[in-house]
């Protein structure tokens, strides 16, 4: 062989390879769960015809079992009850608030592509959707920035939105003012 055979071949077989860990990060991206809103009937009727006629599905992260990324709470002040939707459409989720229930209120924050969020999840190499929707309290707000800093927290009587890349690192969206906040979540 010459020399210019061996490289060519080499050069051939490394692009193979990543050709090959592309095309496995493509399926698992198409692969990731994405559940209908229906599928959850703790929503509000109202709150579920409003994500399915934006045609929304709901991701799922492959590391938990139960159906997530759908919650409830107090989100604007202390005595309404909010629902934050993770609604995917076309591969990019948004997390979609609706205030105090209602699907004429609501807002979209944090609007980003669903293969942002996927990562190895064991040591097989199983690549999986990784993120996750909680509801936070104003311990674990100020708790988070005490243990890793980030941005002040306005003054807390309600909760936050913790958006999470599970594993990694978690940003809280609070609600102060009217003005969406991003606050320190986990580092």
């Amino acid at each position: 062989f010459s020399l210019a055979i061996l490289f060519s071949l080499i050069s051939t077989n490394r692009s193979a390879k990543i050709i090959h860990a592309q095309d496995r990060w493509t399926k698992a991206n198409a692969d990731v769960v994405r559940l209908s809103p229906i599928l959850f009937p703790e929503l509000p009727k109202g709150v579920v015809r409003k994500p399915q006629s934006m045609g929304c599905t709901i991701p799922q992260a492959k590391e938990i079992s139960a159906r997530h990324n759908v919650i409830k709470g107090h989100f604007k002040r202390p005595k309404q009850t909010d629902w934050a939707v993770l609604c995917s459409r076309r591969g990019v989720s948004a997390i979609i608030v609706f205030w105090g229930g209602s699907a004429n209120s609501i807002s979209r924050i944090a609007r980003a592509p669903d293969a942002g969020f996927l990562q190895t999840i064991d040591g097989n190499g199983t690549i999986g959707f990784s993120r996750n929707l909680s509801a936070v309290d104003k311990s674990y707000i100020i708790e988070h920035y005490r243990n890793y800093h980030g941005p002040k927290p306005p003054p807390i009587d309600h909760e936050g939105i913790d958006d999470a890349f599970l594993g990694k690192a978690s940003t809280i969206h609070y609600n102060f003012r009217r003005k969406g906040r991003e606050l320190q979540g986990a580092d």
